[in-house]
């Protein structure tokens, strides 16, 4: 006598998940105005045509900051600009975007931005497991000769790869 064997619908394998997260965008000038103390990663509320227009590339960061606000934190001023194939369906490209970020961090971030001089910065927007996430940033503004510094720091680095690189050349 023969047994017949049911075989049982095979679910799809699960989607791989993003090994390095895909930087969207990038506050470069941040870093040169600010001093990072600590970094946070944090999650934002985003609309449908806001994400699609993000995953284009039609985002920037420049002159963005944010701000806890009655416990919450809010971003200000994201460039979002609108989606390509929107149809009917647009967002505001300058809205305030809440930040989502676990209890704890949120009372930190309170405690020291009442510190004088601190701030939060966004610094990057990455896709991360298919979520859109920025690195915010606890920041002390930097005085001019802070800057000065930091270019001078730079160009000597230069430099020295350079002369490095040109020794290696040379052998």
């Amino acid at each position: 006598m023969a047994t017949h064997q049911t075989s049982q619908p095979k679910s799809p394998p699960p989607r791989p998940a993003e090994k390095t997260p895909r930087l969207l965008a990038d506050n470069r000038k941040a870093g040169f105005d600010f001093e990072y103390l600590e970094q946070f990663e944090a999650g934002v509320v985003l609309l449908g045509t806001e994400v699609k227009a993000i995953r284009e590339g039609r985002i920037n960061l420049r002159d963005s900051y944010a701000r806890v606000e009655r416990g919450e934190v809010w971003v200000y001023n994201i460039h979002i600009s609108p989606y390509s194939h929107r149809g009917y369906a647009e967002h505001e490209a300058l809205r305030r975007r809440k930040l989502l970020l676990n209890r704890a961090e949120i009372r930190k971030l309170i405690g020291r931005t009442v510190e004088k001089g601190l701030t939060l910065v966004p610094t990057k927007m990455y896709l991360k497991d298919g979520r859109v996430k920025i690195n915010l940033a606890l920041a002390r503004g930097k005085k001019a000769h802070d800057k000065r510094e930091t270019i001078k720091r730079r160009e000597s680095d230069r430099e020295t790869r350079a002369a490095v690189k040109e020794r290696v050349v040379r052998r």
